[in-house]
């Protein structure tokens, strides 16, 4: 090809990029929400919904993950539980009192209201368990300690090593190392929880992956994006998450 042909391919590559783009973004900003599932008694993966925040960052990974997920869960173990369907709950959200798990993404995006911070408050204290994945740094982890100093005012974030017992509730994770996002290699994957009292000996009330995006190494785990390994990770620590907040 000549040389510039080859540039005006290129240009026309570049211009059709950069126009996606922003087609790419609004779409996410406009996302679609399916119908919750009606409540049945089975499992049901839930994802919170802010509505003060970063245009549609809730939504990150969504419903792809949750299918994937669901999709892994249901073969791995015997829990009878929604594949193809999950639901979308406001912070507030009395029918969140219906499910024992709930998963919230991209906080360094959210700004709780003063009634989504004690709707959450009441559902973690009754014995939900809340999973917080996918910022990064310190600007976004400033975000997300407000939001959650405002739900927990006396909830203490310490550092969760490997023995704790979250790590072992169906896999047994030999080490938190490695999960480091290929994104953002600067950033070590760190993990950290909120315990009932602040006692260590007592529930786990919330898990949260710093400098980590479990989802989004589920949402694209068979397009080949990420190592297979690092997938496979990814589904070991959600699933023993759930696992966890099912059983304590």
């Amino acid at each position: 090809m000549r040389p510039s042909v080859m540039r005006r391919t290129a240009l026309g590559t570049l211009l059709l990029a950069l126009a996606i783009a922003p087609i790419a973004w609004s779409q996410r900003g406009r996302v679609f929400i399916e119908p919750n599932v009606a409540y049945d008694g089975r499992f049901t993966f839930v994802r919170l919904r802010y509505t003060q925040g970063y245009r549609m960052a809730w939504s990150a990974d969504y419903p792809a993950m949750e299918r994937n997920f669901m999709a892994i869960l249901g073969d791995l173990s015997t829990l009878r539980l929604h594949r193809r369907g999950s639901n979308v709950h406001t912070l507030d959200d009395p029918e969140l009192a219906r499910y024992p798990v709930a998963y919230l993404t991209e906080p360094g995006y959210w700004y709780p209201t003063d009634q989504e911070a004690e709707g959450l408050r009441n559902w973690i204290l009754k014995g939900g368990f809340l999973i917080v994945d996918d910022f990064y740094f310190a600007q976004q982890w400033a975000v997300f300690e407000a939001g959650m100093k405002k739900v927990l005012p006396q909830g203490r974030i310490e550092l969760l090593n490997v023995s704790h017992p979250v790590f072992n509730s169906f896999f047994k994770i030999e080490t938190l190392e490695g999960m480091t996002h290929p994104a953002t290699r600067a950033a070590k994957a760190v993990y950290l929880g909120i315990h009932e009292d602040n006692d260590p000996t007592k529930r786990l009330q919330v898990v949260i992956n710093f400098n980590n995006d479990i989802g989004d190494y589920m949402e694209w785990s068979g397009e080949g994006w990420y190592p297979v390994n690092l997938s496979n990770d990814a589904y070991k620590f959600a699933t023993n998450y759930v696992v966890y907040g099912l059983t304590h």
